[in-house]
């Protein structure tokens, strides 16, 4: 009987006698600084340890304790290869939130695969999964065998000349959430209340009705990526979440953004009905709005 097809992508591991190319590439170059972590456990972290770097590995399967803390160097090779789409996507968000303000991650993508999909694994005979990949960062190295990509958070990014927009020109002082390859969360330098986060689009589009599919979906993934971490840090009781869309809804930055607003217990009087308050009148349910309501939902 076929094994079902469930991604098993530690299976592509393989026991390493020499630091992989890409590492020896950043090596030969002096881009190993600082903290250092190794996304995607190999033979690399126990080298470079035994070298007198000051690494941590981590590894869903292999060495699954969470990395703490901020990281100067983030190394993260061939994982993304192994990974399907959505699984591509959590990895990137967890790399840019481990990164530090100033730090520069390091992505090494296979470019050697005959074809993609699902393969059985020779020996374990399990399914693994995997797929060409391309970044939308600077590209160090590429070959026939593998290409090495630079990322630098969206705001240590260099400036277009002339760029007005605050959001294509982000603040180098707010800090960065997460990332993905088309959206960027990070915390508002005028926050409403403790934690208030904005997530925006890469590119430069006011309307949110004008983006991509691709681009919405990002949009809501890093939601709930941005839920996670604000709740870890700051413990709010509740949210409110909102797009201002055109002059009259209140927008005023005309790069679509949305507004991830954690709330407390106590932070206005009368927190009932939401964001309903931006009609202020409207905002508390009169004994006629209450039936209207009712009939509209028959």
């Amino acid at each position: 009987m076929e094994p079902e097809k469930i991604n098993h992508p530690y299976l592509t591991a393989i026991k390493r006698t020499e630091l992989s190319i890409p590492t020896r590439n950043l090596l030969q170059h002096n881009l190993l600084k600082g903290k250092i972590l190794d996304f995607g456990f190999g033979f690399d972290t126990d080298e470079l340890k035994r070298q007198g770097y000051n690494i941590t590995g981590y590894d869903y399967y292999y060495r699954p304790d969470y990395p703490e803390g901020k990281f100067d160097t983030i190394i993260c090779n061939y994982v993304l290869n192994v990974l399907e789409p959505y699984a591509q996507t959590e990895v990137l968000m967890n790399v840019t939130n481990l990164l530090s303000p100033k730090g520069v991650a390091y992505f090494a993508v296979r470019r050697d695969l005959a074809e993609e999909g699902f393969r059985l694994h020779v020996i374990h005979k399990q399914y693994t999964y995997q797929c060409n990949v391309k970044l939308p960062y600077k590209s160090l190295v590429a070959n026939k065998s593998y290409e090495l990509y630079q990322y630098q958070h969206f705001n240590k990014l260099p400036r277009k000349e002339g760029e007005i927009c605050p959001f294509c020109r982000l603040s180098r002082r707010v800090e960065i959430i997460c990332e993905t390859a088309t959206c960027v969360a990070f915390y508002d330098g005028y926050p409403v209340s403790p934690g208030h986060a904005l997530i925006i689009p890469k590119r430069h589009v006011a309307n949110f009705f004008d983006l991509t599919n691709h681009e919405r979906e990002a949009m809501n993934v890093v939601l709930q990526y941005v839920k996670q971490k604000v709740d870890e840090r700051f413990h709010p009781d509740g949210y409110n979440v909102g797009i201002n869309i055109g002059e009259a809804a209140g927008q005023s930055v005309f790069h679509c953004h949305m507004h991830v607003i954690p709330r407390y217990k106590g932070d206005v009087p009368t927190p009932k009905g939401g964001v309903r308050g931006v009609i202020p009148s409207k905002q508390s349910y009169s004994t006629k709005g209450s039936k209207s309501a009712k009939d509209s939902n028959k």
